[in-house]
């Protein structure tokens, strides 16, 4: 079974949120809502500041707290690619997943059910990559199966320093910044 993840180096991140609208053209994401986003973050203190920029997203977590909470069954980890995703005919819009989720990756669609990021499972499945990443003009968005050591993405996470977001959370997530 595939363990997929995302690699996006935080050092070619320019924030120019093609990706934003690679996933709502590819997923049809009503106005106003979004399955990924820009975050800027300034560390360090003056004079010695750095900025970073990541785009953001569900992190298809190796546990995720989102799964557990769900009432009905509707949030789960695909058993093909070990992607969190939501039946949407399931889902009953109790947000109880949103809640438990630390990434704040979740949203309540206009007809009722809850969306996220699915890593465009719809296109890895046909042997493409997420539309984020296919679109991404400075190549700094990364995806691939670490099960399989000769990925992008294992190459990288082998080679260069890393971190994830809210790694206290304890949720190990599979999305990872390159820094």
């Amino acid at each position: 079974m595939a363990k997929y993840a995302m690699v996006i180096d935080t050092k070619k991140c320019v924030g120019c949120s093609d990706c934003v609208v690679a996933c709502k053209t590819e997923n049809q994401t009503p106005e106003g809502f979004h399955r990924d986003w820009i975050v800027q973050q300034t560390h360090g203190t003056y004079p010695n500041l750095a900025l970073e920029i990541r785009s953001e997203r569900c992190n298809h977590c190796e546990n995720p707290p989102c799964v557990p909470v769900c009432p009905t069954g509707a949030s789960h980890i695909d058993k093909y690619s070990n992607i969190t995703l939501v039946y949407h005919d399931k889902c009953i819009g109790c947000k109880a997943c949103i809640a438990a989720c630390p990434y704040d990756a979740r949203y309540v669609h206009p007809d009722g059910y809850v969306d996220k990021c699915t890593f465009c499972i719809h296109r890895v499945k046909q042997g493409k990559k997420p539309a984020c990443v296919s679109v991404c003009p400075t190549h700094c968005m990364y995806f691939g199966d670490l099960e399989d050591p000769t990925s992008d993405v294992s190459r990288l996470l082998k080679a260069r320093k890393w971190k994830v977001v809210a790694p206290a959370a304890g949720t190990k997530p599979q999305v990872y910044y390159l820094i």
